[in-house]
């Protein structure tokens, strides 16, 4: 274990809201610590290979650090160079490939611990902590049997190993119409499964013809109101929404397309109040403190289950919020930070 390392402001998770405290932490002077189990913008790395963003680029940018890019939309390509260019222009503290373990009160400031890619084991002591942990590492599990086979995947990179293929995409948001087509595009042989009567109001309305037009003309099959009730190495099982059998349906792949959650456990160890319907925790929505006086929310997770109210572009605005609010106490009566 090596010796405890102290900061102002320690923050869980290196994804742009992560790293917009960050960001703003450098231009308050505020020393700051940011640590990922992964690499900077973990969750846009593995977003599909060709993924466009829906924003505008401007909609993207930290610190007045301008994103530019040769089309109207950044791809994931764009946004991955963008953010290691934040990280570089700011000098920040981000400790990639070191998974916090723990964290707690420790009188009037916070305690962490984690251990890095070697297995070495690293302590932190910090006067204020960021939870900004995303929901990507947590996918929304349909609970069936065969859930855990090889192909089976929660996440969708690329269309190519698809082809010629079975495949079954499960969902009705824009991660399932997205990978419904782009597999379809590959030569798969897709089945669209949902259990609900129709496409999820959030889908892309530039999207939605395409994905109608591959319906109606029976080039995308579709399963409305329908369930996977099993998953089997050749073949799964549907039902209705009803709960009545719908037979079984040859298969090779399965891409559930289910959505995803914030975990919420460094809060809860804080102490922090989960509300366990909306999954939001407790929190300030001015400066996004919680009510455990230096334990902040920044991000997506600030939403709870409803990950459609907090983006990128919203949620970098969380890091000034923070640090504006931290920066008063973190200041002493000189006027010198720490």
């Amino acid at each position: 274990m090596s010796e405890r390392e102290h900061t102002d402001i320690l923050v869980i998770g290196a994804g742009p809201c992560g790293l917009a405290v960050g960001v703003a932490a450098r231009e308050a002077g505020l020393p700051c610590t940011i640590l990922d189990k992964g690499p900077v913008t973990s969750a846009i790395d593995r977003y599909p290979l060709d993924m466009t963003f829906f924003s505008t680029p401007e909609h993207l940018e930290l610190g007045d650090v301008p994103l530019v890019v040769d089309r109207d939309k950044p791809t994931r390509r764009d946004a991955l160079t963008y953010y290691r260019r934040i990280a570089r222009h700011f000098s920040l503290d981000v400790r990639q490939y070191e998974e916090v373990l723990a964290v707690e009160r420790n009188g009037s400031g916070f305690h962490a611990t984690s251990r890095t890619a070697a297995g070495d084991r690293r302590e932190y002591a910090a006067r204020a902590v960021v939870v900004a942990t995303g929901y990507y590492d947590t996918p929304v599990l349909l609970y069936v049997p065969g859930e855990g086979l090889p192909k089976v995947t929660h996440y969708f990179r690329d269309a190519h190993r698809y082809f010629d293929q079975d495949v079954i995409v499960v969902g009705g948001g824009n991660s399932a119409v997205d990978a419904a087509l782009s597999t379809w595009r590959a030569g798969a042989r897709v089945t669209l499964v949902h259990q609900f009567d129709d496409f999820d109001r959030g889908v892309k309305p530039w999207v939605l013809p395409d994905i109608r037009n591959r319906l109606e003309k029976g080039e995308i099959a579709v399963r409305w109101r329908t369930r996977l009730a099993e998953i089997e190495p050749a073949r799964v099982r549907l039902e209705h929404a009803d709960g009545g059998d719908a037979g079984w349906v040859r298969n090779d792949f399965v891409l559930a397309m289910t959505g995803y959650r914030p975990d919420p456990k460094f809060l809860v160890s804080l102490g922090v109040p989960v509300d366990p319907v909306t999954g939001v925790p407790a929190h300030d929505p001015e400066t996004l403190e919680t009510p455990v006086a230096g334990a902040f929310v920044a991000g997506v997770i600030a939403a709870g289950f409803d990950a459609n109210r907090i983006f990128i572009q919203n949620g970098r605005e969380h890091g000034p919020r923070i640090v504006r609010a931290l920066a008063a106490r973190l200041v002493d009566v000189t006027g010198t930070p720490g």
